[in-house]
């Protein structure tokens, strides 16, 4: 293979990156953990999920502000060291790599349950390998056929979204044949709109936050982005309102049509339960293939994120050189190669963990997504301080939106902290120490490499 070490280029146009924020959120996160967060919140999950889609609009708001600002910057690392300095921006950077290496070994999992459906003698090992390689290969050509892949992938997964959508408001106020439509029922009964108070939408919170990370993917795209100032604004006004529709809406029509107590416990996800209502001969093997697909596009958004995390780190020199080095399709191959690492080892793990790894990482995960708002949060806050006026896209109401965001999400926290397994707290601790420790020993390696770099 050549060595290739130019830079990056700018392929990508606004309904990639667009696609590619509503691939990394709307995976299994939304088709999986839908299930629990019902399970923890019951009918209130509609509230949790309005809650967390606003909390993530004020956050994307500043990210899409300093990149209008800073558009000469290639990732959101390099949005929050300009303002915040090294560790913050270094912290970001390795939790956020973090977020999707672990994330992508437990979505190929979840893919494996799913294929698990047509072939259910199949080892779910085998078929997370099948899974794993088939998302490499895409990663490893050229960024311009992988934002095409994950172009329609997503838009075959929204469009059937939207099929549920108006499928479940026909049954939840039309009765016929041996349906009867549920209207309201539902939601008031079963142990009423909070069976589980406010612990439990407290609790939910942790896979809300989980479900809605990878939004945040449009701040990775900077460098491959054509008029990034132009085009991530953009994005990031049509992707918000995408997202919080396509999660709130089929979250009131699952709890609206099946009992909240009876979502949890079965192997299929709510969107296939909903789709057997239907009584279309096939629709539940439709929505599980469309699941599939969802799952193994949230994947590739997590593979390119992760990847392009390590690249720019290497191009910095923060760590080997050899993760800069570009194939003949200019994408960082030995990055790619690295972060699928995960996913071989989330297949090494499901062989004794089966099924429940996906429970094991997402906990972890959650906490992650929940701080990298944050760090963007202050981030923008700080970039504003001073400036009395500022050209292109600014965000209204500043600094109460933001402020706003931060409260919401020190309480979640708090609440998460309160609520959440000691071993998944303790873990997540440990591997933040880890980090923080890294970061400490390697301090002024870092900041000679900033110096430089400015």
């Amino acid at each position: 293979m050549k060595k290739h070490t130019k830079s990056l280029q700018r392929t990508m146009t606004s309904r990639h990156i667009m696609m590619m924020a509503l691939g990394g959120s709307i995976g299994a996160g939304l088709f999986k953990g839908s299930s629990a967060a019902i399970d923890t919140a019951g009918p209130a999950v509609v509230l949790a999920y309005l809650i967390g889609g606003i909390i993530l609009l004020f956050i994307m708001q500043g990210l899409a502000e300093m990149a209008v600002q800073n558009s000469g910057a290639r990732t959101f690392r390099d949005l929050v060291q300009s303002v915040l300095g090294v560790f913050p921006a270094y912290f970001l950077d390795w939790i956020y790599w973090k977020m999707w290496v672990l994330n992508i070994a437990a979505e190929a999992v979840v893919a494996a349950i799913f294929l698990q459906y047509w072939f259910s003698e199949t080892p779910i090992w085998v078929l997370a390998l099948l899974v794993s390689v088939a998302v490499t290969v895409v990663n490893l050509l050229s960024v311009k056929i992988f934002a095409e892949t994950e172009y329609w992938l997503a838009l075959i997964k929204i469009s059937v979204i939207v099929i549920f959508i108006l499928a479940g408001i026909l049954l939840l106020f039309a009765s016929f044949g041996h349906h009867v439509a549920p209207s309201f029922s539902n939601l008031t009964g079963h142990g009423g709109f909070f069976p589980n108070g406010s612990t439990g939408l407290i609790t939910a919170m942790l896979v809300v936050i989980y479900s809605y990370g990878g939004t945040e993917i449009i701040g990775v795209t900077l460098a491959e982005t054509k008029n990034p100032e132009k085009v991530v604004p953009k994005a990031v006004r049509s992707t918000l309102t995408r997202i919080i529709a396509f999660y709130i809406f089929p979250f009131f029509i699952i709890v609206g049509l099946i009992p909240w107590d009876k979502v949890n416990g079965v192997n299929e996800s709510p969107f296939v339960m909903v789709f057997q209502l239907i009584g279309i001969p096939g629709a539940d093997h439709v929505m599980n293939a469309v699941i599939l697909l969802a799952i193994i596009s949230s994947m590739n958004s997590g593979l390119y994120g992760s990847s392009r995390v390590l690249y720019t780190q290497a191009v910095d020199g923060r760590v080997p050189k050899i993760f800069a080095q570009l194939s003949s399709k200019k994408v960082p191959v030995y990055s790619i190669l690295m972060c699928t690492a995960s996913l071989y080892a989330g297949v090494l793990i499901s062989i004794f963990a089966g099924s429940q790894t996906f429970n094991y990482l997402m906990g972890s995960l959650g906490y992650t997504v929940l701080f990298i708002w944050l760090i963007i949060a202050f981030a923008h806050l700080k970039s504003r301080k001073g400036t009395e006026k500022l050209s292109g896209y600014y965000v209204k109401w500043f600094p109460y939106t933001t402020w706003v965001a931060i409260i919401a999400l020190l309480a979640i926290l708090v609440g998460i902290i309160m609520t959440t397994s000691l071993i998944i707290t303790g873990v997540t601790l440990g591997i933040y120490l880890l980090i923080s420790l890294t970061y400490v020993i390697r301090r002024d390696t870092l900041t000679s490499v900033q110096r430089i770099g400015a």
